[in-house]
């Protein structure tokens, strides 16, 4: 996204304009057949921008007025309409003294608020930091792959405490130094490694708080902030989607992962669009939107053209999209695409999405596609889709690296419900079983959405085992 839409003007005239636009741009969607959250996708918006260009009450960048065309198909017409709405403006607009063009960093509030507190009393007991980066699949955005040291904990916690305090100067502070700049991003790390391994609920916290006060620093002006802090910005705000989406709040996932895209476009940083992309189109997939899940998971591809290990999770997101509507063969069809796809990803896909290095292109093809076909058995009844659920599940489950904890609990649970899928509800509670003994489910995570799934189908499917009943009766008691 290169434009930035602005407000449309406050004069009845310009609204007229501008409203007359939007009306258009509706009719032109509808006739194509397309939500707003799929044209979103396609032209690099949020289906809520798309919404505010429908109602007037913004302005639409002639360069996206072209785009919006030739996707609708409307030959022309919407090009002409954003001309003469800006023609109509023009007509009656007041000449101003010059301003800065809208800043993409500032245009809406950040979700939540930042934490307050020290950086000790939030970090997990025990806490290491790594001694050097890359760490957990992030690099530092000053010195890349090449790798740098990390300051000890105590400067860690200094340099957090100067960043984070209100009401940065840049005349005190022209540049940020380097530690600062690695500090931040191996704590980010210590967050990501800490809520995979333990479900901390703190990392959150932390995330948000660094988060609030980089939109603070990236706002001064006459000083390079954007520039060095957009690639680490876009970096935690997608960890913040993707943690709140972990805990089950979706709605502030998605706001997050919106100004994640922005400071990824900001900054050029493809693995984090792509990351982002992935993560709106699971919770559009979440919430019962299976076209907008559609449509994020065609995003990823042209967000980073010509990589195969963007080709497969494109493929993968579609797939999953479509497996929840039962359509059998574009499942398969884009798992086989995915899994194709897949054994053509080399070391530049690592270099250019580093989160790789965490889980591979591999075990997140093999992850997805067990719940694209267990998903494919339960809305379609079919037993050979879930056999065949089993048989990748098992896979993810090999190629899963030491410490992930979180990651093999979900596909312990997803086995469990391919095995139900199957028709043997007693080797489901056998792979489940050992779950519910060693975690605390929160019902609105992940990992109770698929527990709470896994009950459902299972609740119904009682084999007369003692063991088996007595499994549904405590997976009862979490998910209710």
């Amino acid at each position: 996204m290169t434009e930035v839409t602005g407000p449309a003007p406050a004069d009845a005239r310009g609204v007229q304009a501008w409203r007359a636009f939007g009306t258009r741009l509706r009719r032109w969607r509808r006739r194509a057949g397309l939500t707003q959250a799929q044209v979103g996708a396609r032209v690099g918006y949020d289906h809520t921008a798309i919404s505010k260009l429908e109602h007037g009450s913004r302005r639409t960048p002639l360069p996206l007025a072209r785009r919006l065309d030739r996707l609708l198909r409307a030959d022309g017409d919407l090009v002409a309409a954003c001309e003469e709405a800006e023609a109509g403006e023009r007509s009656v607009a007041v000449p101003a003294a010059p301003g800065p063009p809208p800043d993409p960093v500032r245009q809406y509030p950040l979700p939540g608020e930042p934490a307050g507190g020290e950086l000790t009393a939030m970090l997990p007991p025990g806490t290491v930091l790594p001694g050097r980066l890359p760490a957990y699949g992030l690099v530092c955005p000053l010195h890349g792959r090449d790798g740098c040291a990390v300051p000890a904990l105590t400067d860690v916690v200094a340099l957090h405490a100067r960043f984070c305090a209100p009401g940065p100067d840049a005349a005190d502070h022209p540049a940020l130094d380097t530690d600062t700049v690695h500090a931040l991003t191996a704590l980010l790390a210590v967050c990501l490694r800490a809520d995979e391994e333990r479900a901390w609920p703190g990392a959150t916290a932390l995330v948000e708080r660094t988060l609030h006060a980089m939109l603070r620093w990236m706002a001064l002006p006459a000083a390079p902030y954007q520039r060095q802090l957009a690639p680490l910005a876009a970096e935690y705000a997608q960890s913040a989607g993707c943690l709140r989406l972990l805990w089950g709040r979706n709605g502030t996932a998605m706001a997050w992962l919106d100004r994640s895209l922005v400071w990824a476009a900001l900054s050029g940083h493809v693995g984090v669009r792509v990351a982002a992309l992935s993560d709106m189109s699971t919770l559009a997939r979440l919430e019962g939107d299976g076209p907008s899940a559609l449509a994020y998971g065609e995003a990823v591809r042209p967000a980073a053209a010509g990589r195969h290990w963007a080709g497969a999770l494109s493929d993968l997101y579609q797939a999953r999209g479509h497996a929840v509507r039962g359509d059998a063969d574009r499942t398969l069809h884009h798992l086989a695409r995915a899994w194709s796809q897949m054994d053509l990803a080399g070391e530049r896909d690592e270099a250019e999405a580093p989160w790789l290095s965490v889980a591979s292109v591999r075990l997140r093809v093999e992850s997805g596609a067990a719940g694209a076909l267990r998903d494919l058995a339960v809305a379609t009844g079919e037993r050979r889709y879930a056999l065949r659920a089993l048989d990748a599940a098992g896979s993810a489950i090999r190629l899963l690296p030491p410490g992930l904890h979180s990651a093999r609990k979900l596909f312990l649970v997803r086995t469990a419900d391919a095995y139900v899928c199957a028709g043997e509800p007693a080797a489901a509670s056998a792979v489940a079983g050992p779950v519910l003994d060693s975690t605390v489910v929160h019902p609105a995570t992940l990992l109770g959405q698929e527990l709470r799934g896994l009950y459902g189908r299972l609740a119904g499917r009682s084999d007369g085992c003692a063991e088996t009943e007595d499994f549904v009766r405590r997976l009862a008691a979490v998910v209710r």
